[in-house]
């Protein structure tokens, strides 16, 4: 058997790190892809480090099927991964991933697609292997695709809501993703980096997880409404708060600052303080300025568009 499965990329529009701490994010999958392709044969070490990762959402998978008692049929296989998702950028590539390799065993060892509520929490468990104790906001975005509002109040207590309609036309023209360059941290030391500062400043850092949930679903309203204006103040708030998380780093704030002119930016994804912050999502609100800016500064820029399937048999 041969089976291939392609999951999306995501940006985190507000939300960031405090959706860790019980507030709400809203996220979009966006038109970036990771593809998975499984058939029968042995794996050979080629990549010792993907060669772990794929095992170990395989037996998550198997543990998945034997404990509901499913008919299955364990098997070796080996597989070939592509992906348009840049990786330590705050795009979800290692979300995807779970999500893809997630979707493809299941079929792989039934024999038949399973459904997209499976998979994403099948997927939420390998991806507690790469990023310790994540949110789940990433592959919920990646496997069900389009705008997610999504909270998480326990482990146990989650609320995923994909919701029914889309960043307008009006607003997403006006949208591009920037590279601030690839930072020094991993998400997971990001994640607790935030923690660590929340535990010595608890006082601050609820104030400003309050700042971001309200930003949040001010940014819902926005969209809806198509209000251009009410966007950009939420991305100018939320880059804001931030700051104050600790995880835009000085160089990234300094290009912000450049940019200012052309329109205003936020990091999306988990960030980072050395150097280098991921990906930034801009708004641009002078074209002709930020195409020269864009040139003197010699920015990498990734087109901005939503997907809207999440994860597909391919």
């Amino acid at each position: 058997m041969k089976v291939s499965y392609t999951a999306p990329g995501k940006i985190i529009l507000s939300g960031e790190h405090s959706v860790v701490y019980t507030k709400p994010a809203l996220v979009t999958a966006v038109d970036l892809l990771l593809v998975i392709t499984i058939e029968d044969g042995n794996i050979d070490n080629s990549d010792p480090l993907t060669d772990k990762s794929m095992k170990y959402c395989s037996n998550v998978v198997l543990q998945h099927l034997k404990k509901k008692k499913l008919s299955y049929d364990e098997r070796n296989f080996i597989y070939m991964i592509t992906s348009d998702i840049p990786e330590g950028r705050g795009m979800g590539s290692s979300a995807a991933f779970c999500v893809a390799a997630v979707a493809a065993l299941l079929h792989f060892y039934t024999g038949h697609a399973h459904e997209k509520d499976t998979i994403n929490s099948l997927a939420y468990a390998c991806e507690k292997y790469f990023h310790g104790m994540p949110s789940g906001v990433d592959v919920s975005a990646s496997c069900f695709g389009g705008l997610v509002y999504y909270r998480k109040e326990f482990e146990f207590l989650k609320y995923i809501s994909a919701l029914n309609f889309k960043i307008p036309k009006t607003i997403q023209d006006h949208l591009i993703l920037i590279d601030s360059g690839k930072p020094d941290e991993s998400t997971r030391e990001m994640v607790a980096r935030v923690g660590k500062k929340y535990n010595t400043d608890t006082v601050q850092m609820e104030q400003t997880l309050i700042g971001i949930e309200k930003v949040t679903k001010k940014m819902v309203v926005s969209i809806v409404k198509e209000d251009l204006k009410m966007f950009t103040e939420c991305i100018h708030e939320n880059q804001r708060h931030l700051v104050d998380f600790g995880i835009v780093s000085t160089s990234t704030q300094e290009l912000l600052t450049k940019l200012a002119e052309a329109g205003t930016g936020k990091v999306t994804g988990a960030g980072g303080h050395a150097e280098g912050s991921g990906l930034i999502l801009f708004f641009i609100e002078n074209k002709k300025t930020f195409e020269a800016l864009t040139q003197k500064l010699h920015l990498t820029c990734i087109p901005f568009a939503q997907q809207f399937e999440g994860v597909c048999k391919v």
